[in-house]
């Protein structure tokens, strides 16, 4: 198992519009989905696009939310994580066990804001950051999981 591309890097904030706006007026970044709610993640989300990949920017939905504990921690937001593309999900987290990396959660792959499954690696097991390795969408055939 080896990672693809850099698909997006998450960032938490406590407000994605505003986040938004203030990278389209300092960066020029004006290319972004409209926000969008991710009730089953716990999160709001928006991305913006860049010529090489996604700013993801983050809001919890609630106080159960991840992103929210993550705000507790760093009130103005911050980076969460950064996002690689795997051409088998099953393969990637099989291989990232088998490596003594902690997948978290139950360990199997859910859907993300992406629409394609997740996992994410422990930020322990990578000089501490929280890695996201999802589904190379062209490799995606919509069952769950793969």
């Amino acid at each position: 198992m080896k990672i693809g591309r850099l698909n997006h890097v998450g960032v938490a904030t406590p407000d994605v519009e505003a986040a938004a706006k203030v990278y389209a007026e300092l960066y020029g970044a004006a290319d972004a989905t409209p926000a969008k709610d991710f009730p089953h993640l716990g999160v709001k989300v928006i991305f913006v696009s860049v010529p090489n990949m996604q700013i993801e920017l983050i809001e919890p939905l609630g106080e159960d939310s991840p992103i929210h504990r993550f705000l507790e921690k760093n009130p103005k937001g911050g980076q969460h994580h950064m996002c690689f593309e795997v051409p088998d999900i099953l393969a990637a987290r099989d291989a990232m066990i088998e490596r003594g990396a902690t997948v978290l959660g139950t360990g199997e792959p859910y859907i993300g804001a992406h629409g394609v499954p997740v996992i994410f690696v422990h930020p322990k097991n990578t000089g501490g950051v929280l890695i996201e390795l999802m589904q190379d969408p062209a490799f995606y055939d919509g069952s769950e999981g793969r």
